[in-house]
C-alpha cells in the first residue's frame, strides 16, 4: 500500500512516503497564504495584543487537512487552529500516524506583509518519533523538508540542496523568540545578555518554524526559545537534526492525552545548533533561557 491508500496504518508508509504527503499537504496550505489579500484578513486577536489569528490562518488548516484525510482517512490530526481530529478505532499506542499542522507559522508577519511565514506540516509514528516534516514560506519562494534517515534539504526558488550542518569561522548569531506572555517576556528579556555570551548578534523574525529551517541551512548558528507549541517546532526541528544540527526538544504533555497545561508549555525550552552550542544553551537556568 502507498500512502495513498487511506489505510491510515504507520506500517504501510515510510517516512519517504510520508513525506511526500506531507509535501503535498504543505503546498496546498501555502497556496493559501500566496493570496495573501490585505482586504480579507480578517484578523482577530488570540491570547494577547501580539497573537493573531486571520481567515488564511483557518483556510490554509483546512486545505492541509484536505489532502491528509484524502489520503490517509484513519490518521490524527492535531492542529493550532482546529484542534485534535482523532477517527474511531485509533489508539495512542496503535500503529497509525499522527499529523501536527501549523497553517500559518509567523501570522504576525503575514499580517504586517514580512515575509518570515509559512505552512509546517509534520508527522510522527505511534512512538512520537517524527517521520517527516515540510516548512514551505511562500513569500520566501522556499520549502523546507526531511524525512527520518533521509537527510534534510530546501527549494529555493526552485533549486534544490542538501542541508548539511554547520559551519564555523564566521562569528556566532543567535535566533530566538519571545513569549506572548508577559511575566515570560520580562524573564526572557534578562536573560538574553547572558544568552548572547559568545554570540555575535541576535534575531527575532518571528517564525520558529523558520528560525529552525535557518538553523538547519547555516542562516543562524542556533536557535533557542521557551514556550514552543509542539505544531510551532514539529517540522522545523526535525529539519535541523536530519541537517546534522543536535535538537533539544521540550518534554510536554502528548496532544493525545490533551496536551501540555500552559504552565507546562512556558517552561518547556526548543533549541537547535551545533552541539556545544545547544549544550551551553540547555545549560541556563530553567527560568531565563529565551
Amino acid at each position: 500500500m502507498t500512502a495513498g491508500s487511506g489505510s491510515g496504518d504507520a506500517r504501510s508508509a515510510s517516512p519517504e512516503e510520508l513525506l511526500h504527503l506531507a509535501r503535498q499537504a504543505a503546498a496546498a496550505g501555502a497556496a493559501v497564504l500566496a493570496k495573501r489579500d490585505p482586504e480579507a484578513l480578517d484578523a482577530t486577536s488570540k491570547s494577547s495584543d501580539s497573537d493573531w489569528v486571520t481567515a488564511f490562518d483557518v483556510a490554509a488548516e483546512q486545505a492541509v487537512r484536505t489532502v491528509l484525510t484524502s489520503a490517509r482517512p484513519h490518521d490524527a490530526i492535531t492542529g493550532e487552529e482546529l484542534g485534535t481530529t482523532v477517527p474511531a478505532g485509533f489508539t495512542p499506542d496503535g500503529e497509525r500516524v499522527r499529523w501536527s499542522i501549523d497553517p500559518l507559522d509567523g501570522t504576525t508577519n503575514f499580517i504586517r506583509n514580512i515575509v518570515y511565514y509559512g505552512t509546517s506540516v509534520a508527522a510522527a509514528g505511534p512512538d512520537g518519533t517524527w517521520l517527516a516534516g515540510v516548512v514551505h514560506a511562500p513569500a520566501l519562494y522556499r520549502i523546507y523538508w526531511a524525512s527520518r534517515g533521509g537527510g534534510a534539504w530546501v527549494s529555493d526558488h526552485g533549486t534544490v540542496r542538501r542541508l548539511v550542518g554547520p559551519r564555523t569561522g564566521r562569528g556566532r548569531l543567535l535566533g530566538t523568540g519571545f513569549s506572548y506572555d508577559a511575566a515570560t517576556r520580562s524573564e526572557q528579556v534578562v536573560a538574553l545578555g547572558t544568552l548572547l555570551e559568545g554570540y555575535g548578534d541576535v534575531r527575532r523574525l518571528g517564525s520558529a518554524a523558520l528560525d529552525l529551517c535557518l538553523v538547519a541551512d547555516r542562516t543562524l548558528d542556533a536557535f533557542v526559545e521557551r514556550g514552543l507549541n509542539e505544531h510551532d517546532y514539529a517540522a522545523g526541528a526535525l529539519i535541523a537534526e536530519e541537517a546534522g544540527m543536535a535538537v533539544h526538544r521540550p518534554r510536554l504533555r502528548p496532544m493525545l492525552d490533551g496536551g501540555p497545561t500552559e504552565a507546562e508549555r512556558l517552561a518547556g525550552v526548543t533549541a537547535a545548533g551545533p552541539a556545544a552550542l545547544v549544550d551551553s544553551l540547555m545549560a541556563a537556568p530553567a527560568g531565563g533561557t529565551a
